[in-house]
């Protein structure tokens, strides 16, 4: 495959895949699990989104945990794929002139903005774009493109 453009439609803007959003019937267990196996470091927890979120620098990678067991929904353990950009509204335009149908509009908390939609096999992604500037140094290192 070497065309990255197939539809005709503009490029889209710099981002990459930033994080696996996992649900945790045990959080404590499972950062403990994550911290002692695969030497993961917590960057961030506390209250986001109604819940406790751990996000965790995991080697290279990155990982949030939902302090939540899994629903019963047809992704299981996975919440969310987490994709970062430095431009939320001209993906969200390229995406939905693709055709693509989100859950709501760009929704904001404080430096954060995110839009949520579904990829092939009921996968959900999370597109988010983040202010850094008003961020800890460590969580903005966490964040930076």
């Amino acid at each position: 495959m070497t065309d990255s453009n197939p539809s005709g439609t503009s490029p889209p803007p710099a981002m990459h895949l930033h994080h696996v959003h996992l649900f945790a019937v045990d959080i404590d267990a499972a950062v403990a699990w994550w911290r002692e196996k695969l030497g993961g470091v917590v960057a961030f927890d506390g209250a986001f989104g109604g819940a406790r979120n751990v996000f965790m620098e995991v080697g290279r990678g990155r990982l949030h945990l939902y302090d939540q067991p899994p629903r019963g929904a047809p992704g299981g353990a996975v919440h969310h794929v987490g994709i970062q950009t430095d431009d939320l509204p001209a993906l969200h335009r390229r995406l939905a002139a693709l055709g693509v149908p989100f859950r709501s509009g760009i929704r904001e908390f404080g430096s954060w903005r995110y839009i949520m939609c579904e990829a092939p096999d009921d996968v959900l992604l999370e597109l988010f774009q983040i202010d850094t500037d008003d961020m800890p140094p460590a969580l903005a290192r966490y964040f930076s493109l």
